[in-house]
């Protein structure tokens, strides 16, 4: 088969990736395909589709060719994500005590104190060494030869860590060759370093390794693979609520032999179901009395409630100035250019050029809620023009991005399509930052939504070593 440069310049990370294709045929690559989806059909990675038409679990589709970067330009984004991730952090702590960059005038502060993701519960509340988020995903993509810009931060409960890591393994399984040919960094310490940041934050006053437990609302959530997977990797015990009991006290977990104290919990629910004491009263996913454990010290919850106010899309505007406040420097990866329909100027220019623009609802998330002007028909571009004229603080645009590709196998061979990366990070007694990460890849042609809850598929990062 062709190589990936198809008579054009192949860019130096990738030519030992070319050159390996060009000796092997199409029909070689379709049948490693087709085992590469066996065995994730074996390994039961599936993904819940909500309100979807056809079954309500599938594969998510991944793609055999990798997608590089070379040690020089991970170099770049490492600084760059360590950047945002601490200022982020920085940021939580604030507008949850002190709220400094509210009294300068820095974000401005009803967009923090009206925001649905303001947790006015969390003020004065002291986290373990002071993290709010210690799990992050930074949203990036490559807009130019060595120009990355950010996305979208993801502070809450970022998803698709286990798919980096059976990525991973089904690579190095079917083509062991190709690794021993590139100097390839290694990303499946993960579970082990997820599990060394939990345990750096649990309460301080433990004389006993602390117990960490995975909390999820259960089997029928989109992302319940990877919450078992996660337990599993780290060696802890996956639960829901109801396995769950505040009692004396302490957070306790039921268990064959009794209740076993927890220490730590890494939640997979949203804060409006975490404890019905608090917020949701009709949640059936949490746990009563939780936030007031989490409050007095006695149990950590990971991620924070109230991180959501760090990635919120009406926040994400404003993160150059939160970066240069909390560090005293510009920020070295870039945002993509925002149009805060909040701010009239702005909206004005928004409502004019909808049919260009991408429109996104702030709160919206998986590629729902959104408008992708170029390919959307008439009609919709003129019924999110009244959404927004009806609601400007619920939306902000962006340009159409041109967006790098990366070669794809398809049914007509090698294709280009267009690409984002998630890096994860892990921060506790000391940063963690997997080499790589998730490259999520829209498979149509043409497209620029790259969810899998939209038809996305995945593929393996590398990260060149030097």
């Amino acid at each position: 088969m062709r190589g990936i440069g198809k008579g054009k310049r192949v860019r130096e990370p990738y030519r030992g990736v070319s050159e390996w294709l060009e000796g092997h045929t199409g029909e070689e690559l379709h049948r490693k395909s087709s085992q590469a989806e066996s065995m994730f059909r074996r390994t039961g990675i599936t993904f819940a589709v909500y309100g979807a038409q056809e079954a309500s679990e599938r594969l998510i589709p991944f793609d055999i060719v990798p997608r590089i970067i070379s040690a020089a330009e991970w170099r770049k984004l490492a600084a760059g994500i360590e950047q945002r991730v601490r200022a982020l952090n920085a940021f939580m702590y604030d507008i949850y005590h002190r709220q400094e960059i509210l009294r300068a005038g820095r974000v401005p502060v009803d967009l923090v104190i009206q925001n649905a993701a303001f947790v006015p519960e969390m003020m004065g509340a002291e986290p373990p060494r002071g993290i709010y988020s210690h799990i992050m995903g930074i949203d990036i993509v490559r807009t130019g030869e060595n120009e990355f810009s950010v996305l979208e931060d993801n502070t809450r409960t970022p998803s698709g860590v286990s798919y980096m890591l059976e990525n991973r393994e089904t690579m190095m399984h079917m083509l062991p060759d190709l690794f021993r040919a590139n100097r390839v960094a290694p990303v499946e310490r993960y579970p082990e370093d997820l599990r060394a940041t939990l345990e750096s934050v649990a309460p301080s006053n433990l004389d006993r390794e602390p117990t960490i437990a995975v909390l999820t609302p259960g089997l029928h959530n989109s992302a319940y693979f990877e919450h078992s997977f996660l337990a599993d990797r780290m060696g802890v015990e996956l639960v829901e609520g109801q396995d769950l009991v505040v009692t004396g006290g302490q957070l306790m977990m039921k268990t064959t032999q009794g209740l076993k104290q927890v220490d730590v919990v890494y939640r997979r629910i949203d804060d409006d179901f975490l404890d019905p004491l608090v917020f949701n009263r009709d949640s059936m996913l949490g746990v009563p009395g939780i936030f007031d454990l989490y409050r007095a010290g006695r149990v950590t919850i990971v991620n924070a409630p109230g991180t959501g106010i760090a990635d919120d899309k009406s926040i994400y505007s404003y993160v150059p100035d939160i970066i240069e406040f909390y560090t005293g420097r510009p920020p070295i990866l870039q945002n993509v250019h925002t149009y805060n329909c909040r701010k009239p100027d702005e909206l004005t220019y928004v409502l004019e050029n909808m049919a260009d623009l991408v429109v996104k609802e702030t709160h919206g998330s998986g590629g729902y809620g959104m408008l992708v002007g170029p390919a959307s028909t008439k009609a919709k571009v003129e019924e999110f023009r009244a959404k927004v004229k009806a609601n400007p603080h619920g939306y902000i645009a962006q340009p159409t991005l041109a967006l790098s590709t990366c070669p794809t196998l398809t049914t007509e061979g090698l294709s280009p399509r267009h690409v984002d990366l998630r890096p994860f990070v892990l921060l506790g007694d000391r940063m963690r930052l997997t080499p790589g990460g998730l490259t999520r890849v829209a498979l149509t042609k043409g497209s620029l939504v790259v969810n899998s809850s939209q038809g996305g598929g995945t593929k393996d990062t590398w990260v060149l070593e030097e």
